[in-house]
Order: structure tokens, then sequence, then C-alpha cells
């Protein structure tokens, strides 16, 4: 029979507290990505981070309720990437603020949505009507945009500030006629038969172009490395989560705390993406356009500094 000294235990117990302590060590020395994206079904994407996280690698995501809050900690490097509005990120680099893009995150994702007996069925119908919008994103300059293009304008709406995931709940207690929304807020506001879709307002030259990835300026000139692994992992996580709807609709589930009928209703309407194509370089330089004419900004973003494409081409070229 096998039998061990009380030394030999001892020894051994020693052995594997060291190990163990290695383990440890080894562990926390890996180093942690903080991420940050909104309270959206199409800033789902990093949470599928963690199935392709290369070895020496943690990732913390932290949600945001707004796109501007996205952005700011972008710029104070409280996360190393961010995924939010292309409003909030072309209001960053106007402003002199070090945010780049460097890749897509979501197209599609908006909905004009409004009470299912509204009589609302076009944007023209919301003449007159108290219609959610959020300042700042990018779904009030696309309902700019196409207000004007059925010679309309924001005098002729009465636009209510509010957030984002507290769209659904107003239009369903009839504090607004109307809303132009993020999803899921779309989906659960024809899930509970409650709303209907005035449309979903792609017809502009901006198209479906909405959500953006982004850093600062300090990490691309001193851990291009660390961009170039972080976007290997973003654009993974992209097409797995395309790729398995039932996985894409768990997660939203998990994370955003709503129900399937009301996840199932939105997922079609979303589109995650990580390159920055040549439509991309053109939508996102009109999209800037706009807001200056709109006098949301008082000048251009440096679009040869504001977007950085080199990093997705080499990655879709690899």
């Amino acid at each position: 029979m096998y039998s061990t000294s009380r030394r030999d235990f001892l020894r051994l117990a020693a052995s594997a507290a060291a190990l163990s302590s290695t383990s440890l060590s080894a562990s926390a020395a890996d180093r942690t990505i903080k991420v940050g994206t909104l309270k959206l079904i199409h800033g789902i994407t990093p949470y599928f981070y963690e199935k392709f996280l290369p070895a020496g690698f943690n990732v913390e995501v932290i949600p945001f309720e707004s796109p501007t809050d996205g952005k700011n900690a972008v710029v104070t490097g409280s996360v190393d990437f961010g995924i939010y509005g292309l409003a909030a990120a072309t209001l960053g680099g106007a402003n002199g603020e070090p945010v780049v893009v460097i890749g897509a995150a979501c197209n599609r994702g908006m909905a004009v949505v409004a009470g299912i007996n509204s009589g609302i069925n076009s944007i023209k119908d919301l003449k007159g009507k108290k219609v959610a919008i959020l300042p700042g994103s990018t779904q009030e300059v696309v309902i700019l945009d196409r207000l004007a293009a059925e010679g309309m304008s924001i005098s002729d709406i009465t636009p209510i500030r509010i957030l984002f995931s507290d769209m659904a709940p107003a239009l369903e207690r009839g504090d607004v006629d109307a809303y132009v929304g993020a999803e899921p807020a779309a989906g659960i506001s024809l899930a509970k038969g409650v709303g209907k879709i005035v449309e979903y307002p792609y017809s502009t030259p901006t198209g479906s172009l909405n959500m953006v990835l982004t850093t600062r300026r300090a990490l691309i000139e001193t851990d291009p490395a660390l961009i170039k692994t972080f976007l290997a992992m973003h654009r993974k996580a992209t097409e797995y989560a395309m790729g398995n709807r039932d996985a894409f609709v768990e997660m939203a589930m998990s994370k955003l705390g709503q129900q399937k009928a009301s996840i199932e209703k939105a997922a079609p309407n979303v589109e995650l993406t990580w390159n920055i194509d040549d439509k991309f370089m053109t939508q996102a330089p009109y999209y800037g356009s706009q807001m200056l004419a709109k006098k949301q900004i008082r000048q251009l973003p440096d679009y040869k500094t504001f977007i950085e494409p080199s990093f997705v081409k080499a990655l879709a070229a690899s």
C-alpha cells in the first residue's frame, strides 16, 4: 500500500500552493481590455468577445445609456474601445477630441415607431405630433434629414427628449405619439401590440450606417499591436453573432433583460458589422455634413485622421 510521510505531505502541499500562486499571478498579469457599449441590441457584439479572447487578455464590458457617455469614456481613457453612434463620434472629432473611428459596429437598428391607433402611417403624419428623439444621437440627424425630404422641419413636430430605453414605455403610456428609436425598443412595441413601424429610415444618403467602433488617438500611436488584436477579435465575434441567430437572441435577452418575443422582432433590423468599406467612407462624411448644416457641430472633423481604416483593411486582406 502506498504511504506518504508527514514531511512528504507538507512538501507536496507547499509545491501545490506555489503552483496555484503562480497560476493566479499569471492570470492577474493578463491585460484587461475595457470596452464600452450601449444598452441596445446592436451594441451586443462585445459580449461575444470572451469566446475569442487571445491568450494573455481579459475583457470587461461596460454598458452606457447614452452615446455621449460612451464617447466621453473613450476620450478620457475610462475604456479602451467604445461602440456608439456615429453622431457622438463625429461630435467628438469635430471638437478636436482624440476619438478615432477604427471599425464599423452596426448598420440598421433604427426605427420610426408610432402608436398602433395613432393614425400615423408616414413621416408626413408626424406633423403636430409628440415625437421622442434623443438629442445628439444618430437617429436625430437621420430623422431631420427625413423630415427635410418630406418638406418638413423640426418645427413641424413636438420633439420630446427621451433616452432610447425609455421610448417604448413612453409610447405605451401615451406620453408620446411616436418615437425615433433604437432596437430593441421597436421590437418591444411590436411584440406588445402597442406600436407599429412607420418606417425604417434608411432612405437618406446616410443609408443604414449607425454605430461605430472607436478608440483614442494615443492608443493607436502607442500600441498598434493591441488595435490589431482587438479588431481581429471584434471581427470574429461579429461574424459569430450574425451567423448564430439563436445565440444572438439569447445573449440580447440575457444582457438587456427583454423577452424573447421582443428580441426576435428586433433582430432582423440589426446588422452587426466590422469593416470600413467604400460605402462607409462615403456615408460618414455625408452624415457629418448634415450635422454641420443643422449647426450641431461648428466644423467637420478632419476625416483623414478621424477615420482610420488601415487596420480593418489589413484585416480584410488577411
